[in-house]
């Protein structure tokens, strides 16, 4: 155990270890050599100024592994430290395993940074999102927006919470799935800031352009399958016309839907970056989730609550205008006739457009650096990042896991 590195007292000689049993003569051309007659009895030291000099003072905590060099008084990170140095840094995120801190300022990092590229990008797609919404409320779903009276009767306003809650679970979809275009767009972005580099939006075009047909078909079959779950789910309800059955089957698919949603949330990251196809991606996504579920579903469920408490914000300053402009007024909102008029649709438009065009890229920039993160834990992919960086001298160990593997060639 004592031939192990680190296991020896700082600054003790091997040979000390051997004088017990073969103690070794001293040297006559050295005449301090010789130990002298009288000798402080053991444990004591001599005390200053009398010529002797006291050995070293044992190591402080914190200067060991768990402190890389950190010296009382002395400059952190020191050369000549026991632990190991801090990770290389050459853009918005350290090159090693990140964490949830980590992770959220690199997205907003990236925003504040590169928002040349990323707001007219998340802009454009959160413009498309908002005027489906508004289509499909004026046309499709104008018919599940029912507003009762106060002398409704129960079964009116079962049919007033499905409509609403039909009309909601439209736009939530709408969302996730302008989230998922969003997220595969920005990649390209989000990646060249982790080396440190900037990327236009004609570069993020050009990167992101083979791969579209790919990343449309990704989206459109979540989005299905979603639908398809929550369908089968809440049909027995409808069918028997049972409200306890029908909230029980859309618990169940709400579950199920995120459990999913959370296992394929690297898909269109992994899409992108490494060029595969749509079942390819969905296999990574699973594979790189896997043994992390929870840690992924937490972080994803943290940012969408800051995101939606900051586009909550924006969008209800938003609708109080429109709300003052409308015909009906305030009240007329708050009672729901006015909610289906232009004025108000046009003003509370502008307003959710704006809280996308803020959030989406927050989203979209958690789940790149969950996958990178996911790489970086699982196929030590900082070495390759460092290398692409044009990090010198960077160690295996010094910001990966020890024993991973490299990443795939052409990944």
């Amino acid at each position: 155990m004592n031939d192990s590195p680190g296991w020896a007292s700082p600054g003790s000689d091997p040979s000390d270890r051997e004088q017990g049993a073969n103690p070794q003569p001293a040297q006559p051309d050295r005449p301090d050599s010789k130990w002298s007659a009288e000798q402080p009895p053991p444990g004591q030291w001599s005390n200053p100024g009398t010529g002797q000099t006291p050995p070293p003072a044992p190591p402080q905590p914190g200067a060991g592994w768990g402190g890389y060099g950190k010296q009382p008084g002395g400059p952190p990170y020191a050369p000549g430290g026991w632990g190991k140095p801090p990770a290389a840094k050459p853009g918005v995120i350290p090159l090693r395993p990140l964490g949830l801190g980590e992770i959220l300022d690199g997205a907003v990092t990236t925003m504040r940074t590169h928002w040349r590229s990323v707001l007219p990008l998340t802009l454009a797609v959160a413009v498309v999102i908002q005027l489906i919404s508004l289509s499909l409320q004026r046309t499709v779903l104008s018919d599940f927006l029912v507003t009762p009276d106060e002398n409704a009767t129960p079964d009116e306003l079962l049919d007033s919470l499905g409509g609403s809650l039909v009309v909601s679970l439209t736009d939530s979809f709408i969302q996730l799935v302008g989230s998922v275009i969003v997220t595969a767009l920005l990649t390209m972005i989000f990646s060249k800031a982790v080396l440190g580099q900037a990327s236009s939006i004609r570069e993020a075009w050009h990167g992101a352009r083979p791969q579209l047909p790919k990343l449309a078909g990704l989206a459109l079959l979540l989005t299905l399958g979603a639908l398809a779950i929550a369908a089968v789910l809440m049909l027995p309800g409808v069918a028997a016309g049972s409200v306890g059955l029908l909230v029980f089957g859309l618990i169940v698919a709400l579950g199920l839907i995120a459990w999913l949603w959370t296992k394929f949330a690297l898909a269109s990251p992994a899409l992108m970056l490494e060029r595969a196809g749509i079942a390819q991606s969905l296999r990574r996504s699973s594979k790189l989730v896997g043994g992390s579920w929870w840690r992924i579903f937490g972080i994803s469920v943290l940012t969408n609550i800051i995101t939606g408490f900051v586009a909550g914000l924006i969008v209800a300053v938003f609708t109080f205008i429109g709300g003052l402009v409308s015909s009906d007024g305030l009240s007329g909102v708050l009672d729901g006739r006015g909610v289906d008029s232009w004025p108000f649709l046009i003003i509370s438009g502008i307003g959710t457009v704006i809280a996308l065009t803020i959030v989406l890229p927050m989203q979209a920039g958690v789940t790149v650096l969950l996958y990178i993160d996911q790489r970086i834990r699982r196929e030590a992919l900082d070495l390759e990042l460092a290398r692409a960086a044009g990090v010198e001298n960077y160690g295996g160990n010094q910001g990966g896991t020890p024993g991973s593997t490299p990443p795939p060639a052409g990944s």
